[in-house]
């Protein structure tokens, strides 16, 4: 089983092109190992404690549950247009998921994993965390990214992070793909050796914080949202759940002949997911073999900088979806950024890469493809008779391609694998270019010819049907429809075979599933 999950988005703002990309990501990941044959399972959600939420809502004038409840719904909706589909959908103030998170306390509070005790320090109000020296500039001073630092002096219960940051190390050292891109991990590494062990703050007292879990054994307590929302990636996979809470079988879920696969962002991997969450993990008695791995994705930045509210530079993605299209986003978004890396977010790179990679070259396929197979043989596709060198050396550019595009996505790059079908589509339009059908049309005697060069020209629409199936699902439902193969759509890469379509096939009348965008003005 596949088991995907993405960090959970904070109900304190709107959705911005970052959550997209992550949520696409995630989606077309998981579709590509259906295509694969794999069983998969996509959980998501929001994070709706904290002091920020409670704050926010304060301010609005509004309860936290009917404030969180609308925000909820801006993510929702945004998912629903573009066409993310997840199985699980987590919500932090579900009553499932506070009661596993007061059993997980508990326990660990029974193994003496759990301590209370004062602490006085400074308290970063954005971050919802004390800060230390550490946490200081080359000038001394905390930084513009902590926001409202404060002294605060309370009594609060405390998780033993440092008994475990020992085992942390090594097990990343030892652990190959723990954390994905490989660079991502020497980061984590890094960050234990300038801090090699301190212990977690995970309660808020309920004077100044009521928008949380309640600790079970201390009512005077709620718990700290970074710690109640990493349990989310249990909670919802069913975790210390029983048949009436209606949640997924845990042990089919999480298991360790394939581990999951947390998708997250760089910003929060440091600490909370490669040191909070593993080490949590580790306490709760979770074995090496089980441990997720953090496959850790770069920033869509504007010109080189961080999108951020302070500098006006949010880029709505729902306001592209409308200007551009779902299928447009959804390429942009796949094909101009590595996974792993940042990558500068530019809407003259979007229509360009839409316009160049699925309007003209893959659109110009399918127009002969189609188009002239309606026209010269009156939409009947035949095999044709011999092949030549070049007839082969398309087949073999498919097989090529459709290798280096799972090599690709097994790898989670799903813009080299989006490269691969780019590389095989080019090579359709030249080898049309040299065999002139157009031309072949005109000759009686080279209709038989005429049929093999359309055959191998729809034969590779079909296949590229298959591999878009991830990233473009409804796009290629388009396609497979005027192929009249609806069945591409349940078709796994181990069906993939030369001859998908069969002698004398007939397909339906094509139109254009990739209209050119005309309107280059940024959103």
């Amino acid at each position: 089983m596949f088991f995907l999950t993405t960090a959970i988005d904070y109900t304190n703002g709107s959705p911005h092109i970052g959550h997209a990309y992550e949520k696409i990501l995630a989606d077309v990941l998981t579709r590509y190992r259906r295509l694969r044959g794999d069983e998969a399972y996509f959980l998501t959600g929001v994070d709706q404690h904290g002091q920020k939420v409670q704050q926010t809502a304060e301010k609005e004038g509004v309860d936290p549950a009917s404030f969180v409840a609308e925000i909820t719904q801006r993510f929702t909706a945004l998912w629903e247009t573009l066409g993310v589909e997840f199985d699980g959908w987590a919500e932090t103030t579900d009553d499932r998921h506070k009661k596993c998170v007061q059993a997980i306390l508990s326990n660990l509070k029974a193994a003496d994993q759990l301590y209370k005790k004062s602490h006085s320090g400074h308290y970063s109000v954005r971050q919802e965390q004390f800060l230390s020296d550490r946490d200081r500039d080359e000038s001394g001073n905390f930084g513009p990214e902590w926001g409202e630092v404060v002294i605060i002096e309370e009594e609060n219960w405390y998780f033993k992070l440092s008994e475990h940051t020992a085992w942390l190390k090594s097990y990343l050292e030892q652990t190959q793909d723990a954390v994905i891109p490989a660079f991502r991990k020497s980061e984590l590494l890094n960050a234990l050796e300038r801090n090699p062990g301190t212990d977690l703050c995970i309660s808020r007292p309920k004077a100044r914080l009521h928008w949380g879990i309640e600790l079970p054994f201390d009512s005077d307590f709620v718990t700290y949202v970074w710690f109640d929302a990493l349990i989310n990636y249990v909670s919802f996979a069913g975790y210390h759940a029983e048949a009436a809470d209606h949640l997924p079988n845990f042990q089919n879920l999480w298991t360790s002949d394939e581990r999951p696969v947390h998708l997250i962002g760089k910003d929060i991997l440091v600490p909370a997911h490669g040191i909070y969450w593993l080490c949590m993990l580790h306490a709760m008695g979770f074995p090496d073999a089980e441990m997720p791995r953090l496959l850790v994705h770069g920033w869509w930045n504007i010109r080189g900088e961080k999108m951020s509210k302070s500098l006006g530079n949010i880029v709505d993605p729902k306001e592209l979806a409308e200007k551009f299209g779902v299928n447009a986003l959804r390429y942009y978004l796949m094909r101009d950024i590595v996974t792993g890396k940042d990558a500068d977010f530019d809407p003259s790179r979007l229509v360009m890469l839409y316009n160049t990679e699925l309007a003209n070259e893959l659109g110009n396929l399918c127009n002969r493809a189609l188009n002239m197979t309606q026209r010269f043989t009156a939409g009947i596709l035949h095999r044709g008779g011999m092949t030549s060198d070049d007839d082969l050396a398309l087949q073999s550019s498919l097989i090529t391609s459709t290798a280096d595009y799972r090599a690709a996505m097994d790898e989670f790059n799903v813009a080299a694998a989006l490269e691969a079908i780019s590389r095989h589509v080019v090579h359709c339009n030249g080898y049309a270019e040299r065999m002139k059908p157009w031309e072949l049309n005109k000759d009686p005697q080279k209709h038989e010819r005429l049929a093999t060069v359309l055959y191998h020209l729809a034969e590779s629409v079909a296949h590229c049907t298959v591999l878009l199936g991830p990233i473009l699902p409804t796009a290629v439902g388009s396609l497979a429809a005027q192929l009249k193969l609806p069945h591409l759509a349940q078709l796994h890469l181990h069906d993939l075979h030369w001859g998908l379509i069969a002698d004398a096939h007939e397909i339906d009348k094509p139109a254009p599933v990739f209209p050119r965008i005309i309107d280059a003005e940024p959103a």
